[in-house]
């Protein structure tokens, strides 16, 4: 039975240690090289006196910045990522929480460390990858931390945004990535000839869909160079050059390609398998994908942070009635649902509930943060006859006659305007649904109670509020439509609705 996650490193590394694992396009790490790297950046740190504590990494997205995760681990301690591009206040926030001691960086982030100590902001020891990397690896040490290492214990912190303004730390361990690892390729199929492109930041949980299968099987990653996702042609030309087969990525990632003409100028025909989630996909955009490339399988995989990433997951294998919504389906082995509805039952089949998660995949809680997790990590109201923890996700869904669950939208985004209640994803899926709409996103104005629907598209405003009105009650029509060259996108690729917002809200 695995319980830490560098067993499938050291599994892998027996079987294909010259195979490339993690590439940028340029340079790139086998498995050798990462084995190696990592047992020498955990030894150095384990020389130095650190253990079962954050290790903070700074360093440009590459390669070597997953060495640097997994030396952390090997070290016993947990990596926390920090984006080099990051506000200062919010670093400041973020190391605010954590307290470490420690920070890994490369050579071009040095610069920006040193800054973090000289504001008062870090008063730890930082320490160049280069540097570490290069000790030699100390068996005898590694072996002894080894031995007091656990499957609960945990191996990283992502910030999320809260509500608050102040970010929350959710810490993950060994025993709920081992199980979203195992759960995840059984419900996709990955294998050794699988070569992902990453999409997202490393700092984020999403990396896992590719990280660890890649561990998992020895296969392959190319962490694909952010500039790229705003140009279609040579982002699909880069899959094809590097013979990607697999690709894990928010939706806001695929209708860049699908609405700005690359799959007709530079369809990815070397794509087998597409993976979707984190945003509702346009089904005219999701249309446009399956068209080009029918011989492809694709999933929605949906989950939150809190609950280790993807939790549930939809294969493709059915034609969608035209207005019916994509399903994120079902949950991963090991994980269960729970629909409950205000007053704590079961939600029925077509009736609306909060999505909840129990299981092992469910983290360990907000780090340092007890009043935030005792908020959102709560007994399970089913149960009453022993301590059981659930993640409620603050989504609300329903059940299908299929027994397929379909994601409605975040509680906080299902609002009241006199007295109807308005769902914001449905807005947005009625803009989507008009012809030459490649995107949208709909916000509140809570001080002038009214909705702005912002959109990328060949349309007018004009137009699209005509075409609106043939599809939506009065009460859910838009007070203003705006036309925008592009959504803003979260450091992720999400669209930035807090961003939207702010700017509705000073019209």
């Amino acid at each position: 039975m695995l319980t830490n996650i560098l067993q499938y490193l050291e599994k892998t590394v027996t079987e294909v240690p010259d195979k490339l694992a993690f590439s940028d396009g340029e340079g790139g790490l086998t498995f050798l090289s990462l084995y190696g790297a990592a047992r020498s950046v955990g030894s150095a740190l384990c020389r130095r006196g650190y253990g079962r504590e954050p290790v903070v990494i700074l360093m440009d997205r590459h390669p070597e910045e997953i060495a640097a995760f997994f030396g952390a681990i090997y070290a016993g301690c947990f990596y926390v990522a920090m984006d080099a591009a990051m506000p200062p206040a919010r670093m400041a926030l973020i190391l605010s929480c954590l307290s470490p001691r420690v920070m890994v960086c490369d050579g071009k982030n040095r610069e920006r460390a040193e800054a973090l100590c000289q504001s008062g902001a870090f008063s730890g020891a930082v320490y160049q990858y280069d540097d570490l990397c290069r000790e030699a690896a100390d068996d005898s040490l590694l072996a002894v931390v080894r031995r007091g290492q656990i499957d609960q214990d945990p191996i990283y912190v992502v910030f999320t945004s809260g509500s608050t303004g102040v970010p929350k730390g959710v810490a993950a361990c060994h025993r709920s990535v081992i199980d979203y690892t195992e759960a995840l390729c059984e419900a996709i199929g990955f294998g050794r000839d699988t070569v992902f492109a990453n999409q997202t930041p490393l700092y984020f949980d999403a990396p896992l869909k590719e990280i660890m299968p890649t561990i998992k099987y020895g296969a392959t990653t190319y962490l694909v160079p952010r500039m790229l996702f705003s140009f279609p042609v040579p982002l699909c030309r880069y899959l094809i050059r590097h013979g990607v087969n697999t690709v894990c990525w928010v939706v806001s990632a695929l209708t860049m390609i699908s609405s700005c003409g690359g799959l007709d100028a530079m369809p990815p025909t070397c794509l087998t398998t597409v993976c979707f989630g984190s945003e509702v996909f346009p089904r005219r955009q999701y249309d446009l994908w399956r068209a080009a490339l029918p011989e492809a399988r694709f999933f929605n995989l949906y989950g939150p942070t809190e609950a280790t990433g993807m939790s549930c997951y939809w294969p493709a294998d059915r034609e969608l009635d035209p207005e019916e919504p994509i399903p994120v389906g079902y949950p991963f082995r090991n994980t269960d649902i729970l629909l409950l509805t205000e007053d704590g039952r079961r939600a029925g089949v077509g009736e609306e509930g909060e999505i909840c998660m129990r299981g092992t995949c469910v983290t360990l809680g907000y780090y340092n943060n007890p009043q935030r997790t005792a908020e959102a990590f709560v007994q399970n109201p089913l149960n009453t006859a022993y301590p059981e923890l659930i993640y409620r996700t603050g989504d609300l869904g329903r059940y299908n006659d299929r027994g397929e669950l379909v994601f409605i939208c975040r509680r906080d985004a299902q609002i009241k305007i006199l007295g109807h209640r308005v769902e914001l994803g449905e807005v947005e899926a009625a803009a989507c649904a008009c012809a030459g709409i490649r995107a949208a996103c709909c916000v509140y104005d809570q001080g002038r109670t009214r909705l702005v629907l912002y959109f990328v598209g060949d349309m007018n405003p004009a137009d699209l509020t005509a075409a609106l009105r043939d599809r939506l009650p009065r009460y859910m029509l838009p007070a203003l439509v705006l036309p925008l060259p592009a959504l803003p996108l979260t450091p992720n690729g999400k669209t930035d609705r807090r961003a939207l917002k702010e700017q509705a809200e000073k019209l």
